[in-house]
């Protein structure tokens, strides 16, 4: 990733929190890294080093900000934008797939050597796949030691550490304290056992509305529900099963997590973040499509829209599958008889896994026979690991796959990209909803036609689908 001195520098003086994220401000003066927006006074241009990670700047001996905390800093947007190999591997390691498999498990995962892995990532990110997530281990500490009242060895172990001198080391390097010092330091309230409370960051603007709206029409009951101003939903994690409770407010989103087991934090946030999209550059994004005269006016009232994503691909595919040619309201039907079985009185479970789904009887489904032989079609490539629905998985081939099993179409196989896969330049414009909502902006609604008139709107069309169905 290349930085420009010159451009990093004044968003640094300008304290410009769009930048958060991108880079790692370090300080040679001071021995420490900050995000872009830190308050600090701005260092001198001489004492300044501008690294694309924190893991880059924790392996040049830099320690993070204890004032802005550049760990908590929003993701870059550049890792949902990319589809090579760079950000399909940011993606599963920030999904914890080193921690839990090792860096030979993410190589195999993403189909290459762990050298060449390693190679790329350093030659990007000034670090390699390692000290990535090592860098992410010492921020899920970080929270466990701030938020809970677990034994710092059992949080050394739930963060992914090896040993507890290894956590040892690692936090007093990355924070400058040893981590009884910073659970002395914390101000938060303990709660309850497996409750977390945090803050996700975002880039503003973060139209909420529409993202609570959209999640509500599509709520699955005993899975997911909106009160009020937050969503809550049930997860299935590596390690079992959480909920989480999103409230969006001023500049973060408050979440609630509650896991049974503390080893899932950091998939747990990951998902969060992914559903809500909160890695996003709403101003690249509102650039673009707010230069069409069709979106302009939407765009100025709307800021901030984010394409709602998933926590779970497959549940995502499921629901595609069901949706084919019914209305919205008829999937939450369907869906909800189906998953019927599976649901506990008085609490919000995670979607079935794909064996579950494969095993159910016929009269489960509910929904011509051809339908119900593509869910289990599905579901059992899903299992057997022959269809990867996992943010790091490549795009084309994923939709390539998917295209395979009989019963799948373009729609459904693009809005699986988008939503599953967080592809950001996804069109469908096939899709009745989509043809009204650019037949109410005065657009073509000739399918088409309208493809090539969206080819202005690259490479986020996915947004503009967003728009188009709300202008429906």
């Amino acid at each position: 990733m290349e930085l420009d001195f010159e451009r990093c520098y004044r968003a640094v003086d300008s304290r410009d929190q769009r930048f958060d994220g991108w880079f790692c401000t370090a300080v040679t003066s001071t021995g420490i890294y900050c995000r872009p927006s830190c308050p600090a006074m701005t260092p001198k241009r001489a004492n300044v080093r501008f690294y694309p990670s924190a893991a880059a700047a924790q392996r040049a001996g830099f320690r993070a900000c204890k004032r802005c905390r550049p760990d908590a800093a929003p993701g870059s947007p550049e890792w949902d934008v990319r589809a090579d190999l760079v950000g399909r591997a940011m993606r599963l390691i920030g999904d914890g797939v080193v921690d839990r498999e090792g860096v030979p498990g993410l190589a195999g995962r993403l189909g290459y050597t762990e050298r060449h892995l390693n190679r790329l990532l350093t030659a990007e990110l000034g670090a390699g796949p390692l000290a990535l997530a090592r860098a992410q281990r010492a921020q899920t500490a970080r929270i466990l030691i701030e938020t809970t009242d677990l034994g710092l060895a059992e949080i050394a172990f739930a963060a992914g550490f090896g040993s507890v001198r290894q956590f040892n080391d690692t936090i007093l390097e990355v924070y400058a304290q040893a981590p009884s010092g910073l659970r002395e330091r914390r101000k938060v309230t303990p709660n309850e056992a497996g409750t977390i409370n945090l803050r996700l960051a975002y880039r503003s603007p973060l139209h909420a509305a529409s993202l609570l709206d959209f999640l509500e029409t599509r709520a699955l009951p005993g899975v997911e529900e909106r009160v009020g101003n937050t969503y809550r939903r049930g997860l299935s994690l590596p390690h079992g099963s959480a909920t989480v409770s999103l409230s969006p407010a001023d500049r973060w989103v408050s979440a609630t997590l509650r896991l049974s087991d503390v080893r899932d934090l950091a998939p747990a946030v990951a998902r969060a973040r992914r559903l809500f999209d909160l890695d996003a550059d709403p101003e690249a994004v509102d650039a673009t499509l707010g230069a069409d005269p069709a979106f302009a006016e939407m765009v100025r009232n709307e800021p901030g829209v984010r394409v709602p994503r998933s926590v779970d691909g497959f549940e995502i595919a499921v629901r595609a599958i069901v949706g084919q040619q019914v209305s919205v309201a008829g999937a939450r039907t369907t869906l909800g008889r189906m998953i019927r079985s599976f649901k506990k009185p008085g609490e919000l479970i995670g979607f079935p896994a794909a064996a579950e789904i494969a095993e159910l009887p016929d009269d489960a489904f509910g929904m011509p026979v051809a339908r119900r032989d593509t869910i289990r079609a599905l579901a059992g490539a899903v299992a057997d690991g022959k269809i990867d629905l996992d943010p790091g998985a490549d795009r084309d081939e994923t939709v390539a796959r998917l295209t395979e099993l009989p019963g799948i179409g373009a729609w459904t196989a693009g809005y699986v990209a988008m939503r599953a896969i967080g592809d950001p330049d996804v069109f469908l414009p096939t899709d009745l909803a989509v043809r009204r909502g650019a037949k109410a902006l005065g657009l073509p609604d000739d399918p088409k036609t309208l493809s090539a008139y969206a080819e202005r709107w690259r490479p986020w069309r996915s947004y503009a689908l967003i728009r188009l169905w709300k202008a429906a």
